[in-house]
């Protein structure tokens, strides 16, 4: 590559693609201004282009964000390069996809990539609260690994 940059795609991946890993795709945007580095989100199990869930939504907005028209999305092998940097909320998800699409490089839980142990919570069917928990946790992770990110950049 000419640049310095290591990944040009941050792919998010949870289960449904309608609640924690839109949520982290649109935090991460709104971190990176002006990098460069595209960012999607996609879901393990997607049967259906369902609009994101009413309580992520809701959240967000509370926090001056927008998941623009969010429809959900299954990953396909077409999302992963070998510059994209691939995210899951747990590692069953990486176990997974490193299993599924045969990619050993660039896949981390996004605990694991900041050096942290555990999963994110999934909040799917859960109250206000379980969403405004599971954004705490994604801001503080997605802004972690932004940091790292543009480290890595300079």
């Amino acid at each position: 590559m000419s640049d310095k940059k290591k990944y040009r795609r941050v792919l998010f991946v949870c289960t449904g693609n309608t609640c924690r890993s839109p949520m982290a795709e649109t935090i991460f945007r709104s971190l990176q201004f002006e990098n460069g580095i595209e960012t999607l989100s996609r879901g393990m199990v997607v049967l259906f282009p369902e609009p994101s869930n009413p309580n992520a939504e809701t959240v967000i907005t509370s926090h001056g964000l927008k998941l623009e028209n969010h429809r959900a999305r299954q990953i396909k092998a077409r999302d992963i390069t070998e510059d994209t940097l691939i995210l899951t909320m747990t590692l069953n998800q990486k176990i997974k996809i490193m299993e599924d699409y045969e990619v050993y490089d660039n896949v981390y839980t996004i605990k694991e990539f900041v050096d942290e142990e555990g999963e994110v919570a999934d909040p799917y069917g859960g109250d206000l609260v379980d969403y405004e928990n599971c954004y705490g946790d994604l801001y503080r992770l997605v802004k972690k690994a932004s940091v790292k990110l543009n480290e890595e950049l300079e």
